[in-house]
């Protein structure tokens, strides 16, 4: 649940998109547009800054300059909540899976996703997220 410009709760599930690769980053968001509200942020920073706890799920890049997504997913761990990440790689996604001390994501994404796969994706993040948090 969010909540709106004036500050009433909704039920819109909000998704966070971040990748460096602005085009990317905006394809992903129109795509998931017309079932969610879209925040989007182009870099680990700026995903950072864009996070709170209205954020039902968060669509992740690995490699982006600055903060990698790992380094942005350890950061959002340690907040409060119990939103669900997923990893977006242009490579294998089970380097994560085989090593102890990589963080476990998820969901994992390989690109180029299509937009049935990422909506699949966020749908299964939100099914998992706590249930005080589903709409």
């Amino acid at each position: 649940m969010t909540d709106s410009p004036d500050g009433t709760p909704t039920d819109e599930r909000t998704v966070l998109v971040a990748d460096d690769e602005a085009a990317l980053t905006d394809s992903l968001a129109v795509w998931l547009s017309d079932e969610y509200a879209v925040r989007t942020a182009y870099s680990g920073r700026e995903a950072i800054d864009a996070y709170d706890s209205t954020v039902d799920a968060v669509v992740l890049d690995r490699r982006m300059p600055g903060l990698s997504g790992e380094q942005v997913f350890e950061r959002l761990r340690d907040r409060p909540g119990d939103t669900r990440v997923a990893l977006l790689t242009a490579t294998d996604p089970d380097f994560s899976r085989e090593d102890g001390d990589a963080p476990q994501f998820d969901e994992y994404l390989t690109k180029p996703a299509t937009k049935e796969e990422v909506l699949a994706a966020v749908e299964r993040l939100l099914e998992r997220s706590s249930p005080s948090r589903s709409g």
